[in-house]
């Protein structure tokens, strides 16, 4: 592919994800070819139906949020990294607000898309889940569907309220991680399932 028309679709991407989370996904396509900076035609050019962007703009989300995981690794301790990523998938899921209209209208064009959120989040989770328990920074009996779908219900919509809520919400979350910790620094995974 041609690098400016890589550039086109990334602009379109991004702006498709903003104007979904003001907007929905019922917004113009007018209104997402402005802010991306191209014409109309690039972006059906590039994404003929309305659930082909959808479709895009939640995998590029879901695969951001999962690449994250080895470069928090690499520059935090297991706990800290773990805790930066849970922040960091509150605001997929803040982002995906704009979504979830269009995930949950029982259009076949979104039926995959669970299974590769699983696919993608749940691996990159499990490396940290994982970390952070062996280090003996959290506790070992919380597998990453369930810490996924816990943070998930911890960011429902709530009204007056946004993604700093959501966040203090995880933060609690984080710290009842933390409750019934091995201390001592060699956590058995027995009772965990990642």
């Amino acid at each position: 592919m041609r690098a400016d028309a890589q550039r086109n679709i990334d602009s379109l991407l991004e702006a498709a994800k903003t104007v979904f989370g003001t907007s929905g996904v019922d917004a113009p396509a007018k209104e997402i070819a402005d802010l991306a900076g191209v014409g109309v035609g690039t972006l059906y050019r590039h994404f003929p139906q309305r659930s082909d962007l959808v479709k895009a703009v939640f995998q590029r989300e879901v695969d951001a949020c999962a690449d994250a995981a080895p470069a928090l690794t690499a520059a935090h301790q297991p706990g800290a990294a773990l805790a930066k990523w849970l922040h960091r998938y509150t605001e997929f899921l803040a982002t995906k607000r704009g979504l979830a209209a269009a995930l949950h209208s029982g259009d076949p064009a979104f039926d995959a898309l669970p299974g590769y959120f699983m696919q993608r989040l749940g691996p990159a989770l499990g490396s940290l889940l994982e970390a952070a328990t062996a280090s003996g920074e959290i506790r070992a009996d919380t597998s990453s569907k369930d810490l996924l779908y816990a943070v998930a219900n911890l960011c429902l919509p709530m009204a007056d309220e946004g993604v700093a809520y959501s966040q203090r919400m995880v933060a609690l979350l984080i710290d009842g991680l933390r409750y019934g910790a091995d201390t001592s620094g060699t956590s058995a995974r027995s009772n965990s399932t990642v």
